[in-house]
């Protein structure tokens, strides 16, 4: 896509004015800014990733080009509180750099039960989704995490299955290679607060 706009007005020189060449289904580093012309060829074209600073090993390239499966709870989520027990909607958004999504499930106790979420918005390949589950909150402290299935199947990694697939140890020094698609958790304290549950 060649995006000339965002949100109603013009792209501002930091979004990439005048022009801004958006891929979907990839990182921002391949969304080229401050796009002035395009040229077409007929044949394979060299480009800045084609010198060689790429690791060639399909695991690197698959988390590095491509955006696996990825979700996350926007409500609630880090920053905000809950009044106080009571019924909340859990809702948030998915989306896949290879298909379409095809479910999302929600875990309210850190992973050990999962509940699938309600879809509600179309799922479209390379498109957010959203997505919403109701819930009655007892007040007490918990852990809060989604996590989403494509069509191709491929499920959202927690941060430990990462950590095993690259044979490192799951400590405060452990960073996810290339695009980090793992489940974010949401640690909602016994007050309402909402913190980062990787903290």
């Amino acid at each position: 896509m060649v995006c000339y706009a965002m949100n109603g007005e013009p792209l501002r020189p930091q979004q990439g004015f005048p022009l801004r060449l958006m891929v979907p289904g990839f990182e921002g580093i391949y969304q080229i800014k401050y796009l002035r012309r395009i040229k077409v060829v007929d044949r394979y074209y060299m480009t800045y990733d084609d010198y060689g600073h790429i690791n060639p090993d399909p695991k690197v390239t698959a988390l590095t080009h491509e955006i696996g499966p990825k979700s996350v709870i926007t409500f609630p989520s880090g920053g905000q509180r809950l009044s106080g027990p009571g019924f909340y909607e859990i809702s948030g958004l998915a989306w896949s750099g290879t298909a379409a999504i095809k479910s999302v499930e929600v875990s309210t106790d850190g992973g050990r039960t999962w509940k699938s979420a309600e879809l509600r918005s179309p799922a479209l390949p390379m498109a957010h989704t959203r997505f919403g589950l109701h819930w009655n909150w007892n007040g007490q402290e918990c852990t809060l995490m989604s996590r989403c299935t494509d069509a191709l199947g491929s499920i959202q990694p927690t941060r430990a299955e990462v950590a095993k697939y690259w044979n490192q140890p799951l400590d405060g020094n452990f960073r996810v290679p290339g695009a980090d698609n793992s489940v974010q958790p949401w640690r909602v304290a016994a007050d309402g607060s909402v913190h980062n549950g990787l903290a």
